[in-house]
Protein backbone atom coordinates (compact mmCIF):
# COMPACT_ATOMS: atom_id res chain seq x y z
CA UNK A 1 0.00 0.00 0.00
CA UNK A 2 1.37 3.25 -1.15
CA UNK A 3 0.16 6.45 0.05
CA UNK A 4 -1.49 7.33 -3.10
CA UNK A 5 -3.32 3.64 -2.41
CA UNK A 6 -4.49 5.33 0.55
CA UNK A 7 -5.24 8.43 -0.42
CA UNK A 8 -7.86 7.22 -2.64
CA UNK A 9 -9.30 4.37 -0.55
CA UNK A 10 -9.69 7.14 2.44
CA UNK A 11 -11.39 9.22 -0.36
CA UNK A 12 -13.55 6.55 -1.45
CA UNK A 13 -14.77 4.88 2.04
CA UNK A 14 -15.80 9.01 3.45
CA UNK A 15 -17.45 9.90 0.47
CA UNK A 16 -19.51 6.18 0.80
CA UNK A 17 -20.62 6.75 4.25
CA UNK A 18 -21.37 10.17 3.60
CA UNK A 19 -23.71 9.20 0.92
CA UNK A 20 -25.22 6.36 3.37
CA UNK A 21 -25.63 8.93 5.74
CA UNK A 22 -26.82 11.30 3.65
CA UNK A 23 -29.79 9.03 1.79
CA UNK A 24 -30.66 7.48 5.83
CA UNK A 25 -31.74 10.94 6.74
CA UNK A 26 -33.86 11.26 3.22
CA UNK A 27 -35.60 7.77 3.20
CA UNK A 28 -35.99 8.34 7.21
CA UNK A 29 -38.20 11.65 6.84
CA UNK A 30 -39.83 10.08 3.57
CA UNK A 31 -41.31 7.34 6.42
CA UNK A 32 -42.06 9.67 8.39
CA UNK A 33 -43.90 12.18 6.95
CA UNK A 34 -46.03 8.27 5.37
CA UNK A 35 -46.37 6.93 9.16
CA UNK A 36 -47.30 9.68 11.16
CA UNK A 37 -50.74 9.05 11.69
CA UNK A 38 -49.70 5.69 12.50
CA UNK A 39 -47.01 6.39 15.28
CA UNK A 40 -49.67 9.08 16.48
CA UNK A 41 -52.56 6.26 16.92
CA UNK A 42 -49.34 3.62 18.46
CA UNK A 43 -48.98 5.80 21.51
CA UNK A 44 -45.26 4.50 21.53
CA UNK A 45 -42.71 7.34 22.82
CA UNK A 46 -40.60 9.26 20.19
CA UNK A 47 -37.64 6.61 21.76
CA UNK A 48 -39.72 3.17 21.59
CA UNK A 49 -40.42 4.11 17.58
CA UNK A 50 -36.97 4.75 16.60
CA UNK A 51 -35.66 1.85 19.25
CA UNK A 52 -38.61 -0.98 17.74
CA UNK A 53 -38.91 0.27 14.29
CA UNK A 54 -36.40 2.20 12.66
CA UNK A 55 -33.40 0.71 14.06
CA UNK A 56 -34.94 -2.60 11.84
CA UNK A 57 -35.87 -0.31 9.18
CA UNK A 58 -32.46 1.88 8.34
CA UNK A 59 -30.26 -1.49 8.06
CA UNK A 60 -32.83 -2.79 6.03
CA UNK A 61 -33.28 0.59 3.38
CA UNK A 62 -29.15 0.90 3.98
CA UNK A 63 -28.31 -2.98 2.36
CA UNK A 64 -31.18 -2.50 0.02
CA UNK A 65 -29.57 0.90 -2.05
CA UNK A 66 -26.21 -0.58 -0.72
CA UNK A 67 -24.60 -1.21 -4.36
CA UNK A 68 -25.89 2.21 -5.49
CA UNK A 69 -24.81 3.99 -3.18
CA UNK A 70 -21.19 2.46 -4.11
CA UNK A 71 -21.54 3.65 -7.26
CA UNK A 72 -22.50 7.07 -6.70
CA UNK A 73 -19.95 7.56 -4.42
CA UNK A 74 -17.07 6.11 -6.68
CA UNK A 75 -18.51 8.36 -9.46
CA UNK A 76 -18.50 11.38 -6.97
CA UNK A 77 -15.09 11.92 -5.80
CA UNK A 78 -13.24 9.77 -9.05
CA UNK A 79 -14.84 12.53 -11.11
CA UNK A 80 -14.14 15.64 -8.56
CA UNK A 81 -10.08 13.99 -8.89
CA UNK A 82 -10.14 13.76 -12.82
CA UNK A 83 -11.59 18.00 -13.30
CA UNK A 84 -8.74 18.71 -10.48
CA UNK A 85 -6.28 16.69 -12.83
CA UNK A 86 -4.96 14.31 -10.27
CA UNK A 87 -5.99 11.21 -12.39
CA UNK A 88 -3.25 12.40 -14.95
CA UNK A 89 -1.10 13.51 -12.43
CA UNK A 90 -0.99 9.64 -11.21
CA UNK A 91 -0.52 8.31 -14.33
CA UNK A 92 1.93 11.00 -15.40
CA UNK A 93 4.33 9.46 -12.61
CA UNK A 94 4.79 6.36 -13.65
CA UNK A 95 1.57 4.45 -12.09
CA UNK A 96 -0.39 2.49 -14.72
CA UNK A 97 -3.82 2.36 -15.14
CA UNK A 98 -4.18 -1.17 -13.68
CA UNK A 99 -2.18 -0.26 -10.72
CA UNK A 100 -3.93 2.62 -9.67
CA UNK A 101 -7.47 0.49 -9.68
CA UNK A 102 -5.82 -1.64 -7.14
CA UNK A 103 -7.24 1.07 -4.84
CA UNK A 104 -10.88 0.52 -5.65
CA UNK A 105 -10.23 -3.37 -5.77
CA UNK A 106 -9.53 -3.12 -2.08
CA UNK A 107 -12.21 -0.78 -1.22
CA UNK A 108 -14.86 -3.16 -2.80
CA UNK A 109 -13.99 -6.10 -1.56
CA UNK A 110 -13.46 -4.31 1.77
CA UNK A 111 -17.88 -3.10 1.28
CA UNK A 112 -18.47 -6.23 -0.50
CA UNK A 113 -17.62 -8.20 2.33
CA UNK A 114 -19.46 -5.82 4.95
CA UNK A 115 -22.05 -6.35 2.56
CA UNK A 116 -22.14 -10.26 2.65
CA UNK A 117 -21.76 -10.40 6.42
CA UNK A 118 -24.51 -7.97 7.05
CA UNK A 119 -26.59 -9.48 4.65
CA UNK A 120 -26.59 -12.95 6.27
CA UNK A 121 -26.66 -12.18 9.86
CA UNK A 122 -27.71 -8.63 10.48
CA UNK A 123 -30.35 -7.42 8.28
CA UNK A 124 -32.52 -10.34 9.27
CA UNK A 125 -32.55 -9.48 12.31
CA UNK A 126 -33.38 -5.79 11.45
CA UNK A 127 -36.09 -7.24 9.26
CA UNK A 128 -37.70 -9.43 12.18
CA UNK A 129 -37.60 -6.12 14.28
CA UNK A 130 -39.35 -3.93 11.89
CA UNK A 131 -42.03 -6.02 10.27
CA UNK A 132 -43.19 -6.84 13.46
CA UNK A 133 -43.50 -3.45 14.62
CA UNK A 134 -45.05 -2.96 11.36
CA UNK A 135 -47.83 -5.57 11.07
CA UNK A 136 -48.72 -4.24 15.05
CA UNK A 137 -49.14 -0.69 14.75
CA UNK A 138 -49.10 0.06 11.36
CA UNK A 139 -51.03 -2.53 9.18
CA UNK A 140 -53.80 -2.80 11.88
CA UNK A 141 -55.27 0.43 10.56
CA UNK A 142 -54.98 -0.18 7.17
CA UNK A 143 -58.08 -2.20 5.55
CA UNK A 144 -55.44 -5.28 5.90
CA UNK A 145 -58.08 -7.98 8.23
CA UNK A 146 -55.65 -9.99 10.65
CA UNK A 147 -58.00 -12.78 10.90
CA UNK A 148 -58.04 -13.50 7.89
CA UNK A 149 -54.16 -13.66 7.61
CA UNK A 150 -53.65 -16.33 10.42
CA UNK A 151 -56.58 -18.29 8.87
CA UNK A 152 -55.34 -20.99 5.79
CA UNK A 153 -57.77 -23.08 3.90
CA UNK A 154 -56.02 -26.40 3.08
CA UNK A 155 -52.06 -27.10 3.52
CA UNK A 156 -50.30 -30.08 1.85
CA UNK A 157 -46.96 -31.66 2.41
CA UNK A 158 -44.65 -34.13 2.97
CA UNK A 159 -43.57 -34.89 6.29
CA UNK A 160 -40.39 -37.33 5.07
CA UNK A 161 -39.49 -38.83 1.78
CA UNK A 162 -42.56 -41.56 2.08
CA UNK A 163 -44.85 -39.69 4.21
CA UNK A 164 -47.31 -37.27 2.53
CA UNK A 165 -50.10 -35.34 5.12
CA UNK A 166 -52.72 -32.56 4.65
CA UNK A 167 -54.79 -30.78 7.32
CA UNK A 168 -58.07 -28.51 6.35
CA UNK A 169 -58.84 -25.20 7.62
CA UNK A 170 -55.67 -24.58 9.68
CA UNK A 171 -55.80 -22.06 11.55
CA UNK A 172 -52.00 -20.83 12.80
CA UNK A 173 -52.81 -18.74 15.33
CA UNK A 174 -54.90 -21.32 17.65
CA UNK A 175 -52.59 -24.08 16.24
CA UNK A 176 -55.40 -26.40 15.31
CA UNK A 177 -56.99 -27.59 12.36
CA UNK A 178 -58.67 -30.40 10.83
CA UNK A 179 -59.62 -32.68 9.31
CA UNK A 180 -56.27 -34.43 8.82
CA UNK A 181 -54.84 -37.36 6.94
CA UNK A 182 -51.37 -38.70 6.65
CA UNK A 183 -50.64 -41.66 4.23
CA UNK A 184 -47.36 -43.44 3.71
CA UNK A 185 -46.29 -44.71 0.38
CA UNK A 186 -43.63 -48.16 -0.29
CA UNK A 187 -42.17 -49.40 -3.29
CA UNK A 188 -45.82 -47.39 -4.90
CA UNK A 189 -47.80 -48.80 -2.86
CA UNK A 190 -50.00 -47.28 -0.21
CA UNK A 191 -48.60 -49.38 3.36
CA UNK A 192 -50.24 -46.59 5.61
CA UNK A 193 -53.11 -44.69 6.25
CA UNK A 194 -54.14 -42.30 9.32
CA UNK A 195 -56.98 -40.11 8.97
CA UNK A 196 -58.22 -37.42 11.90
CA UNK A 197 -61.14 -34.73 12.48
CA UNK A 198 -58.92 -32.16 13.99
CA UNK A 199 -55.45 -31.77 14.98
CA UNK A 200 -54.05 -29.35 17.55
CA UNK A 201 -50.68 -28.40 19.11
CA UNK A 202 -50.31 -29.31 22.66
CA UNK A 203 -48.12 -26.70 23.96
CA UNK A 204 -47.47 -28.70 27.57
CA UNK A 205 -46.80 -31.96 25.98
CA UNK A 206 -44.86 -30.31 22.78
CA UNK A 207 -46.58 -32.96 20.81
CA UNK A 208 -49.50 -33.00 18.53
CA UNK A 209 -53.35 -34.38 20.01
CA UNK A 210 -55.68 -35.96 17.44
CA UNK A 211 -59.00 -36.58 17.52
CA UNK A 212 -61.40 -39.54 15.95
CA UNK A 213 -58.65 -40.83 14.70
CA UNK A 214 -58.59 -44.09 12.36
CA UNK A 215 -55.71 -45.85 11.30
CA UNK A 216 -54.56 -47.77 8.64
CA UNK A 217 -52.02 -50.51 8.22
CA UNK A 218 -52.06 -52.16 4.74
CA UNK A 219 -49.73 -55.38 3.51
CA UNK A 220 -50.87 -56.38 0.24
CA UNK A 221 -54.87 -57.91 0.60
CA UNK A 222 -54.37 -57.64 4.72
CA UNK A 223 -55.56 -54.45 6.07
CA UNK A 224 -55.74 -53.72 9.71
CA UNK A 225 -58.06 -51.45 11.46
CA UNK A 226 -57.55 -49.14 14.62
CA UNK A 227 -59.36 -46.63 15.80
CA UNK A 228 -58.50 -43.72 18.91
CA UNK A 229 -60.73 -41.22 20.31
CA UNK A 230 -57.59 -39.48 21.16
CA UNK A 231 -53.92 -39.99 20.02
CA UNK A 232 -50.75 -37.63 20.50
CA UNK A 233 -48.23 -37.78 18.33
CA UNK A 234 -44.72 -36.46 17.95
CA UNK A 235 -44.47 -35.04 14.21
CA UNK A 236 -41.01 -33.86 13.16
CA UNK A 237 -43.42 -30.40 12.24
CA UNK A 238 -44.01 -28.06 14.46
CA UNK A 239 -46.65 -25.28 14.64
CA UNK A 240 -43.86 -22.82 13.07
CA UNK A 241 -43.24 -24.91 10.15
CA UNK A 242 -46.93 -24.76 9.06
CA UNK A 243 -46.84 -20.73 9.21
CA UNK A 244 -47.11 -19.30 5.89
CA UNK A 245 -44.72 -15.91 6.51
CA UNK A 246 -44.31 -14.16 3.42
CA UNK A 247 -41.54 -12.64 4.81
CA UNK A 248 -39.35 -15.68 6.19
CA UNK A 249 -36.77 -15.21 3.42
CA UNK A 250 -36.12 -11.70 5.36
CA UNK A 251 -36.21 -12.23 8.97
CA UNK A 252 -33.83 -15.94 8.41
CA UNK A 253 -29.90 -15.58 8.61
CA UNK A 254 -28.31 -17.44 5.70
CA UNK A 255 -27.88 -20.74 7.72
CA UNK A 256 -31.41 -20.41 8.52
CA UNK A 257 -32.72 -19.94 5.21
CA UNK A 258 -30.55 -22.46 3.85
CA UNK A 259 -31.84 -25.22 6.51
CA UNK A 260 -35.53 -23.73 5.38
CA UNK A 261 -34.99 -24.54 2.20
CA UNK A 262 -33.56 -27.76 2.32
CA UNK A 263 -36.37 -28.84 4.91
CA UNK A 264 -39.21 -26.88 2.46
CA UNK A 265 -37.82 -29.04 -0.03
CA UNK A 266 -38.29 -31.96 1.90
CA UNK A 267 -42.14 -31.76 2.21
CA UNK A 268 -42.42 -30.76 -1.78
CA UNK A 269 -43.45 -27.37 -0.75
CA UNK A 270 -44.17 -25.25 -3.71
CA UNK A 271 -43.30 -21.94 -4.69
CA UNK A 272 -39.60 -22.38 -3.70
CA UNK A 273 -38.06 -19.75 -6.09
CA UNK A 274 -38.42 -16.74 -3.81
CA UNK A 275 -36.62 -18.14 -1.10
CA UNK A 276 -33.80 -19.42 -3.71
CA UNK A 277 -33.51 -16.43 -5.11
CA UNK A 278 -32.85 -14.84 -1.86
CA UNK A 279 -30.49 -17.07 -1.07
CA UNK A 280 -28.01 -16.74 -4.31
CA UNK A 281 -28.86 -13.09 -4.18
CA UNK A 282 -27.19 -12.63 -0.54
CA UNK A 283 -24.00 -13.56 -2.22
CA UNK A 284 -24.64 -11.93 -5.59
CA UNK A 285 -25.09 -8.01 -4.66
CA UNK A 286 -21.70 -7.92 -2.57
CA UNK A 287 -20.14 -9.02 -5.99
CA UNK A 288 -22.40 -6.60 -7.40
CA UNK A 289 -20.43 -4.12 -5.53
CA UNK A 290 -17.32 -4.74 -6.80
CA UNK A 291 -18.69 -4.45 -10.34
CA UNK A 292 -20.52 -1.74 -9.51
CA UNK A 293 -17.12 -0.04 -7.70
CA UNK A 294 -14.86 -0.70 -11.17
CA UNK A 295 -17.48 0.63 -13.34
CA UNK A 296 -17.80 3.79 -11.62
CA UNK A 297 -13.87 3.99 -11.57
CA UNK A 298 -13.34 3.98 -15.20
CA UNK A 299 -16.13 5.96 -16.14
CA UNK A 300 -15.50 8.67 -14.20
CA UNK A 301 -11.36 8.96 -14.33
CA UNK A 302 -11.80 9.90 -17.58
CA UNK A 303 -12.03 14.11 -17.79
CA UNK A 304 -15.11 15.34 -19.63
CA UNK A 305 -16.50 18.90 -20.53
CA UNK A 306 -19.82 18.18 -18.41
CA UNK A 307 -17.67 17.77 -15.04
CA UNK A 308 -19.21 15.71 -12.24
CA UNK A 309 -22.72 16.17 -13.32
CA UNK A 310 -21.97 14.24 -16.84
CA UNK A 311 -20.45 11.44 -14.46
CA UNK A 312 -23.36 11.20 -12.24
CA UNK A 313 -25.74 11.25 -14.63
CA UNK A 314 -24.15 8.02 -16.18
CA UNK A 315 -23.87 6.59 -12.73
CA UNK A 316 -27.68 7.16 -12.07
CA UNK A 317 -28.56 6.20 -15.24
CA UNK A 318 -26.44 2.69 -15.13
CA UNK A 319 -27.73 1.87 -11.08
CA UNK A 320 -31.27 2.39 -12.74
CA UNK A 321 -30.83 0.12 -15.40
CA UNK A 322 -28.89 -2.53 -12.93
CA UNK A 323 -31.89 -2.36 -10.47
CA UNK A 324 -34.58 -2.94 -13.32
CA UNK A 325 -32.54 -5.80 -14.31
CA UNK A 326 -32.53 -7.35 -11.12
CA UNK A 327 -36.18 -6.86 -10.36
CA UNK A 328 -37.00 -8.13 -13.85
CA UNK A 329 -35.41 -11.11 -13.66
CA UNK A 330 -36.33 -11.63 -9.90
CA UNK A 331 -39.99 -11.26 -10.85
CA UNK A 332 -39.28 -13.69 -13.49
CA UNK A 333 -38.27 -16.33 -11.59
CA UNK A 334 -40.71 -16.24 -8.94
CA UNK A 335 -43.57 -16.24 -11.29
CA UNK A 336 -42.16 -17.84 -14.13
CA UNK A 337 -39.49 -20.43 -14.64
CA UNK A 338 -36.74 -18.84 -14.69
CA UNK A 339 -33.49 -20.18 -12.85
CA UNK A 340 -33.60 -18.96 -9.49
CA UNK A 341 -29.46 -19.01 -9.80
CA UNK A 342 -29.25 -17.62 -12.77
CA UNK A 343 -31.91 -14.49 -11.64
CA UNK A 344 -30.01 -13.72 -8.76
CA UNK A 345 -26.50 -13.55 -11.08
CA UNK A 346 -27.70 -12.07 -14.38
CA UNK A 347 -27.48 -8.49 -14.08
CA UNK A 348 -23.72 -9.13 -12.29
CA UNK A 349 -23.20 -11.11 -15.50
CA UNK A 350 -24.18 -8.70 -17.90
CA UNK A 351 -22.52 -5.98 -16.30
CA UNK A 352 -18.90 -8.25 -16.22
CA UNK A 353 -19.16 -6.93 -19.70
CA UNK A 354 -19.87 -3.66 -19.45
CA UNK A 355 -17.13 -3.42 -17.01
CA UNK A 356 -14.80 -5.03 -19.69
CA UNK A 357 -16.27 -2.91 -22.52
CA UNK A 358 -15.60 0.32 -20.30
CA UNK A 359 -12.26 -0.59 -19.70
CA UNK A 360 -10.68 -1.54 -22.83
CA UNK A 361 -12.14 1.97 -23.47
CA UNK A 362 -10.90 4.17 -20.71
CA UNK A 363 -7.90 6.52 -21.48
CA UNK A 364 -4.93 4.85 -19.97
Amino acid sequence: MKKIDWYILKKFLTTFFFCVFLFTIIAVVIDVSEKTDDFVKSGLSFWQIFNQYYLGFIPYIDALLFPLFVLIAVIFFTSKMAVRSEIIAILASGTTYSRMLFSYWLGGITLGLLLLYASSFVIPKANAKWRLFDAKYIKVNSSYDPLVEHYQRSMYFRIDSFTYAGIRNYDTLMKSGGPFFMHRIKDNQLVYNLRASSLQWDTAKKKWKLRDVVERSINGLNEKLKKERVLNLDFNFKPVDLTQDEYAQDKLNTIQLHRYIADQELRGTEGLNTLQVEEYRRFATPFSVLLLTLIGAVVASRRVRGGSGAHLAIGFVAGAIFILMDRFSTIFATKGNFPPLLAAWLPNIIFTGVAIYFYRKAPK
